[in-house]
């Protein structure tokens, strides 16, 4: 079983800069970092695994004090490549992942990463360390339909700018891509998710943007939550605190008693989740009442019969409680509800579309 986040970044990386020279376009280059085999590295003394793991984190040229590592002026991606009975790896919707990034460079106002070389590049990172014996093999919790818990290769692509100090836009970046076999994102255990006063996004701000800046206030939040014993902390919208927003670092879905199934609607708080609009295709495709829009805590509250969370880490992953100024609500019995489950594990879903093939690109 793979763990979750970890920073054995496998050796094959790949780093593109924006105009080094006067044609002012993207110029890119794998590069093998220091390496043994799988094998070898399992059998290496803890200190000397943890050097060669050093040695495939370090990124010489690019610099340290710059605008990304000073004011967080950057974006990122989250990708997953899932392993298949073949030996093959297929990777869910990653042109969507390309057109976000576009935009998140575009929100502020640094050269875009053309979606093209984005998936051509992720294809070739995510094919060469296969190649190399790195990347999970077929998980078995697959063959019970866990999709959240299955082993998988995370792909991590992130924009990283050039030399300064002082507030100013960004015109030479960087494009880094690297990888790392993953696990479950949340912990075994608890369910239950707190909300809190804490504000993730302004309007007229950078919510909808997948930048560096967006996670503090997530984080903080989360871990004060898990360090209370809950697993998540949801978030509520700045102006009035009365209506859902999002998760720390997931898109949120009710289902209501009346059999309909509602998430927040997007706008300029809301991270446009790519599992998320999988999700509502895909309950709009089985004939659910999908509906993109507020959701209030009274609704919820007197109304979900189930809720769960989506993005690429968390998968689908079902909240069994809410707690609201001390207030508890139980939904199902604390139990993944009936159209959770379905949504996880029907062919053609978030996550199980994958092994169909509907919507992956086959390595």
């Amino acid at each position: 079983m793979a763990k979750g986040f970890t920073l054995e970044i496998n050796p094959w990386v790949y780093v593109a800069r924006y105009g080094e020279a006067a044609s002012r376009h993207w110029t890119g280059r794998f590069s093998l970092k220091p390496h043994f085999s799988p094998a070898e590295e399992a059998r290496l003394p803890a200190a000397e695994r943890e050097e060669v793991l050093s040695q495939r984190n370090s990124f010489p040229d690019l610099p340290l004090v710059n605008y990304t590592t000073q004011y967080g002026f950057g974006v990122f991606e989250g990708l997953k490549a899932f392993p298949q009975k073949d030996g093959s790896l297929k990777l869910f919707r990653p042109d969507e992942n390309a057109a976000r990034m576009a935009r998140s460079m575009e929100g502020i106002m640094m050269p875009s990463f053309p979606p093209g070389l984005f998936v051509e590049s992720v294809l070739e990172i995510v094919a060469r360390n296969r190649d190399l014996g790195f990347t999970l093999g077929y998980d078995p919790q697959w063959e019970k339909g866990d999709f959240v818990a299955g082993g998988s290769v995370y792909v991590r692509p992130f924009a990283y700018t050039e030399p300064g100090i002082g507030l100013n836009l960004s015109h030479d970046p960087w494009v880094v891509i690297v990888t790392t076999n993953v696990g479950a994102y949340f912990q075994p255990g608890s369910a239950k998710a707190v909300t809190t006063d804490k504000v993730r996004a302004f309007p007229g701000g950078t919510g909808w943007i997948k930048c560096n800046s967006n996670y503090v206030i997530p984080t903080l939040v989360k871990k004060a939550a898990m360090a209370r014993g809950y697993m998540e902390a949801v978030f509520l919208d700045a102006a009035t605190q009365t209506c859902f927003e999002e998760g720390s670092s997931c898109n949120i879905f009710f289902h209501m008693k009346d059999g309909s199934l509602a998430t927040p609607e997007l706008g300029d708080t809301i991270l446009p989740g790519i599992t998320r609009k999988s999700v509502v295709e895909l309950a709009r495709s089985l004939g659910v009442k999908t509906q993109e829009r507020k959701v209030a805590l009274e609704e919820a509250f007197s109304e979900a019969k189930e809720v769960f969370v989506t993005g690429t880490a968390a998968g689908i992953s079902h909240i069994e409680s809410l707690t609201h100024n001390g207030k508890a609500v139980v939904f199902g019995s604390g139990k993944m509800g009936e159209l959770t489950r379905k949504l996880l594990v029907t062919p053609g879903g978030a996550q199980k579309r994958i092994a169909s093939g509907s919507l992956g690109i086959l390595l």
